[in-house]
């Protein structure tokens, strides 16, 4: 989201960030980026208020939750609005994904196809005049086993600048850094299971490295976590990092053994832009490096995991081949003036011809038709019900 402010900011748009949410003290400054910050709430005509006197030339929603809430009142007020979705990853392939996980059953598009959630996202998708998909896994998902038109998508993965000499030259080398490090938000559910699937693999990686720690770090560290810490087997619960870049550029190796998620995974990015390479899944690195060498190893089975977490920490030539590869893939996949280009290129294009672009998605408006008389009564019951409690 940060990237599509900056996106917009670079190109001399006006910037409304609104959200019902409390900011945390840990939140990122909007103000002096230039962007103004609102707060709206849920379930009230004040909202209504808001986008009518704004009139905004473009809407974006973050996630489909948000969607939800406000976009009937969105389409009432400003029919002329372009309504974009930025999905962030497919919520309910990481949800069924998560279910499928505690049963003890493969995963299956079947599940998919059957879930709540699923329905909920996708229709949130068709009712938008675009949505960003940010894997490119997820976008063939959606076009495959959901025959969502291609006209209502695009893929959009991080927008980063690219590692140039200039940037390399300031990495640590392989004999300068020590240690293993996972980082990520702990609100995040597969990032809490990440931790634990770690802790079990842990000793057998240990065994083999007496010496080498682990290092966990991430906001909002929960007491399942916290109880993990282990400092006389080095395994060490860090907590909230103040520079994740300057963590990550120190470790010799980030190892994510993710089981269960969506999207593209931050941690994986962010890895190979410090020039560190990791060890994780097929779930973890799925939809971040389309054909090229990954950053490191994909490993299938717990003992695979642990020997490639080894040979990656022990042999320098393979260090440094799998820091070549994360090298070649940001700047492949995720260089930000060809993003951003394409990016801006769709939206003028939409706009132009937003008439023309939504007569070609009946659904959509179907959906419209439906949602504009079930949510906007369900959330005015709501308000109803508040003013009752309030009175």
């Amino acid at each position: 989201m940060l990237q599509l402010i900056h996106s917009f900011r670079d190109r001399n748009y006006e910037v409304i960030f609104a959200s019902p949410a409390q900011k945390g003290d840990k939140g990122i400054n909007l103000v002096k980026l230039g962007v103004k910050e609102v707060q709206i709430e849920l379930n009230s005509p004040s909202f209504n208020d808001f986008i009518k006197e704004l009139q905004p030339q473009i809407v974006m929603f973050d996630r489909f939750m948000m969607e939800e809430q406000f976009g009937w009142r969105v389409t009432e007020n400003c029919p002329n609005a372009l309504r974009i979705l930025d999905t962030e990853d497919l919520h309910f392939l990481r949800k069924v994904r998560h279910q499928q996980l505690k049963k003890g059953v493969a995963f299956s598009t079947e599940e998919l196809l059957r879930s709540v959630d699923t329905k909920r996202e996708i229709a949130s998708i068709l009712r938008c005049d675009l949505s960003l998909i940010i894997s490119s896994f997820e976008l063939k998902l959606l076009k495959e086993i959901f025959n969502t038109d291609e006209l209502l998508l695009m893929h959009l993965p991080f927008m980063l600048d690219g590692i140039s000499e200039k940037v390399t030259s300031n990495w640590l080398s392989f004999s300068e850094r020590e240690h293993f490090v996972f980082i990520g938000n702990f609100f995040h559910k597969p990032n809490i299971d990440a931790v634990l699937e770690l802790q079990k693999l842990w000793p057998k990686i240990r065994k083999q490295l007496p010496k080498a720690e682990v290092h966990i770090y991430g906001a909002y560290v929960n007491q399942q976590i916290q109880q993990l810490h282990k400092p006389e087997q080095g395994f060490i619960v860090k907590g909230f990092a103040e520079s994740a870049n300057e963590v990550v550029s120190k470790a010799k190796v980030v190892l994510a053994p993710i089981r269960f998620g969506a999207g593209i995974k931050g941690k994986l990015t962010e890895a190979m832009y410090c020039g560190t390479p990791s060890v994780t899944t097929a779930i973890g690195a799925e939809g971040m490096h389309e054909d090229l060498p990954w950053n490191g190893f994909i490993a299938k089975l717990e003992d695979d995991f642990v020997d490639k977490a080894v040979t990656l920490y022990t042999d320098k030539n393979t260090w440094e081949t799998a820091q070549q590869n994360g090298i070649t893939i940001i700047n492949s996949i995720y260089d930000k003036q060809i993003l951003e280009s394409n990016f801006m290129d769709k939206i003028d294009e939409l706009i132009l011809n937003l008439e023309k672009h939504r007569t070609k998605n009946f659904l959509g408006s179907l959906l419209q038709h439906q949602t504009l008389q079930s949510t906007k009564y369900m959330s005015k019951w709501i308000e109803e019900k508040n003013k009752k409690e309030t009175d």
